[in-house]
């Protein structure tokens, strides 16, 4: 899959037709699944070959408004990885800056679609929203399809009552419903960062921990212990249990921590990314009356990990 980033006058791809879809795609779930098996459909049926999905980096609302921006469940990098998976030929990540911003539905249509994608047609959602203030809408998108040549098709949300979300899968995340967030993800959720020393309490204790510092800005489960499947990036996952909170049993911590115990595996992984992805929730967090009672709790965690994840 090739990517392009920036301003979309300098992507420099040739001109074929193409079949886009476009889309934050946080997440990649199987919303957005749903829609890139439309697109390769409606491709083949339109004798399309090159398919092309835009998505945007940083998300519009962290420029539009901060304060109301959203935990992202995905990297721009891991959602490139999952993107590539789904067979797509062409991911082009726009820049969401300020020229960006402040295109108008029509000019989003022109520049991005028909002169950068030379889009012949093109696939969204039923709730996609475009341009400047998110003024344009999939009515309007089509009415731009007429102007540049470019078919629309619009696919109907996936789910029942509440349908399949980023929005809804990040509540998911919060309150800790990590098997509510797998589902709709079609995948564990998960969680990448960097390995830094600690205090060393977990290998006093007996259980070493690997302590993550998340980027800001990620859509980390609710305080508590889960099972999770961990490993440093690029390597073989293996099982864990994470622990998401402030350790109230030692005084708490000044911020938020998540700290991973690899089960099996003692490999000094300071200063490597972590892959963390959280397959069931054990328990909540708990402050303990002391030392020896956190240890008893950790080792029932540990069999309860292992249960769950058939380790």
């Amino acid at each position: 899959m090739r990517v392009v980033r920036g301003d979309p006058r300098s992507w420099g791809l040739d001109p074929v037709p193409r079949a886009v879809t476009v889309g934050v795609y946080d997440g990649v779930h199987l919303g957005h699944r749903h829609v890139v098996a439309a697109l390769r459909q409606q491709a083949e049926q339109a004798g399309i070959t090159d398919l092309a999905v835009v998505t945007f980096d940083p998300h519009p609302l962290r420029v539009v408004a901060p304060s109301q921006a959203p935990r992202m469940l995905t990297t721009v990098d891991q959602r490139l990885e999952l993107l590539e998976g789904l067979g797509l030929d062409v991911a082009a990540v726009v820049s969401f800056d300020e020229a960006v911003r402040e295109l108008t539905p029509a000019g989003f249509a022109r520049l991005v679609l028909a002169e950068a994608l030379h889009a012949r047609l093109v696939v969204v959602g039923e709730d996609f929203r475009f341009g400047r203030d998110r003024t344009g809408n999939v009515a309007s998108l089509g009415e731009l399809g007429d102007v540049h040549g470019f078919d629309v098709r619009v696919v109907p949300l996936v789910g029942d009552d509440r349908p399949v979300s980023s929005t809804r899968i990040r509540e998911m995340v919060a309150a800790g419903d990590v098997a509510g967030a797998s589902a709709a993800l079609g995948r564990p959720h998960e969680v990448r960062g960097r390995v830094v020393h600690g205090d060393g309490r977990g290998s006093a204790i007996g259980f070493p921990t690997a302590n993550l510092e998340i980027p800001d800005g990620t859509a980390v489960p609710g305080r508590g212990v889960y099972a999770v499947e961990a490993g440093p990036l690029g390597e073989p996952l293996g099982p864990g249990v994470a622990n998401v909170g402030v350790r109230p049993t030692f005084g708490g911590a000044a911020e938020e921590l998540v700290e991973v115990h690899l089960l099996d595996s003692d490999r000094d992984l300071y200063g490597r990314e972590l892959r963390v992805r959280f397959v069931a929730r054990i328990r909540d967090e708990r402050r303990f009356s002391g030392a020896g009672e956190l240890v008893a709790r950790i080792a029932e965690d540990v069999a309860i990990a292992r249960s769950a994840l058939g380790a």
